[in-house]
């Protein structure tokens, strides 16, 4: 490798250590930048600087928050059983996936950001776990309904018109001021589709379906007897015109009539794809099969028991990463200094990717994270041991680190694939938990393999020909 190529690729790591750290840790550089810009903002007395100073000012690097889980963020764990008396055995799997995507939904309605809602099918319990939500009480009254499924069919103009100006009233008013405004609940009607008799409880079933000419997914729904009367009735007044299906008043689907249609069986076509077609096929189901849930238990863990957990678990990470660097440096000397070098750029790689991701924080996740630190000085330990031995024997510093790197690579790779795949079994097989510990553990071991094969590697290439290279007592 030419010095050339060999110092491009030290400016690229001191680059992305730059990058990952500021972007893991933001608040020592935006800090700094805050007295520069109030520097610059003293540069504004002066009248022939103002100009200038005002052009110069400096954003602050980007922050993004770490996504922390129900143990440290704080939050309710929820525990429901479903009652599938009235649902045949064939159809209570769906029924449970369309209940968890309707509860997933009314969540997200108090701003919490991807809730945990997992099924345990041989019990028929819903797993609720939410994380950082303020109104408990609502969110399991509002969990606790059962999904309302209905067809809503086109308002006339003159109604459409009378809502819209009357939501445009109210544009800034408080609660109380809209209060005062007649008739001001008209506001909080659909503007353009009013309820009718035809509602989840009349639909049979609803199937994924293929077009027989087009091959193209579609959703074939059918009513039961009083419910095919409805659809007829609805259908036949509305040619031409979108029916729209919402649940839980969030629109699902908005097929347009194409003609009457008889029997109380239709399909509903789109430009959707196959797993679209079955989500909306499974949400119908959900809204017209009867399945009321009922409240077991509740678990609240305060956001103070998830920060004194935190901390001591960043405690015992940065207690573990201080006595790895005095082991690394007692007993490899430069090297081990240089790989302790390369697993704080390691650290700072693998946050930043936790925050790009995003990847929610647990403490099992963190327990992945802190184990994949050990995994990642094995490594180290493993070429050091090889470069000494190959040193040992004579060889030049260069060809040493080749023949080390190279001879101590299966034992790595072979070492790091096993942890990776058991870790994805776990993924894949674990409970919310479990997946945590299991993401972090992978996403660790692949950026530990790529700080000792490429950081480390190329920072012990630096000092190749230079007279530290000659300095045995510190490579052996």
């Amino acid at each position: 490798m030419t010095k050339k190529k060999s110092f491009l690729i030290l400016i690229t790591i001191i680059l992305l250590a730059f990058l990952a750290g500021n972007l893991a840790w933001p608040n020592p550089l935006n800090r700094g930048i805050d007295f520069l810009n109030a520097q610059i903002k003293l540069l504004e007395q002066n009248p022939k600087l103002k100009i200038i100073a005002e052009k110069v000012k400096i954003r602050h690097f980007i922050d993004i928050p770490f996504k922390l889980g129900l143990d440290l963020q704080g939050g309710t764990h929820l525990l429901y059983q479903a009652d599938l008396n009235n649902i045949a055995f064939a159809d209570q799997k769906n029924a449970l996936a369309g209940l968890r995507d309707v509860i997933e939904r009314r969540i997200n309605l108090f701003g919490v950001r991807e809730p945990v809602v997992q099924i345990e099918e041989k019990s028929q319990r819903l797993i609720v776990e939410l994380a950082g939500i303020s109104n408990v009480q609502e969110a399991i009254e509002m969990i606790g309904q059962t999904p309302f499924l209905e067809f809503r069919e086109p308002r006339p103009e003159e109604q459409t018109n009378l809502i819209l100006a009357k939501q445009k009233e109210l544009e800034g008013k408080t609660y109380e001021e809209a209060q005062q405004v007649p008739d001001w609940q008209i506001a909080l009607e659909d503007p353009y589709f009013m309820s009718t008799q035809l509602t989840g409880r009349y639909l049979k079933k609803a199937d994924l379906a293929f077009d027989q000419t087009t091959n193209k997914p579609q959703v074939s729904i059918q009513f039961n007897e009083e419910g095919a009367k409805l659809f007829e009735e609805l259908t036949t007044k509305n040619v031409g015109q979108p029916l729209a299906i919402y649940i839980d008043n969030a629109l699902l689907s908005r097929p347009v009539v194409q003609e009457a249609i008889k029997g109380g069986q239709a399909q509903i076509t789109g430009d959707f794809t196959v797993e679209a077609g079955r989500e909306l096929a499974r949400n119908l189901n959900a809204g017209a099969l009867p399945v009321p849930i009922k409240l077991v238990s509740q678990e609240t863990i305060g956001p103070s028991l998830g920060q004194a957990s935190l901390e001591k678990s960043l405690r015992a990470g940065l207690i573990g990463f201080g006595l790895v660097f005095v082991f690394m440096l007692l007993f490899y000397r430069l090297p081990g200094f240089l790989a302790s070098l390369a697993l704080t750029i390691y650290v700072a790689l693998v946050l930043s990717l936790f925050k790009i991701i995003p990847v929610t924080l647990t403490l099992a996740g963190i327990a992945g994270f802190i184990l994949s630190i050990g995994m990642a000085v094995d490594a180290n330990i493993l070429i050091f041991s090889r470069i000494r031995e190959e040193l040992k024997q004579g060889k030049g510093f260069l060809i040493s680190l080749e023949d080390g790197f190279k001879r101590a690579w299966p034992s790595v790779r072979d070492g790091n694939f096993t942890i990776i795949l058991v870790a994805l079994i776990l993924f894949g097989l674990g409970t919310s938990f479990i997946k945590g510990f299991a993401l972090t553990l992978i996403i660790g071991n692949l950026i530990g393999m790529f700080s000792a094969i490429f950081i480390t590697n190329n920072l012990l290439r630096s000092f190749a020909g230079s007279k530290i290279e000659k300095l045995s007592w510190l490579w052996r």
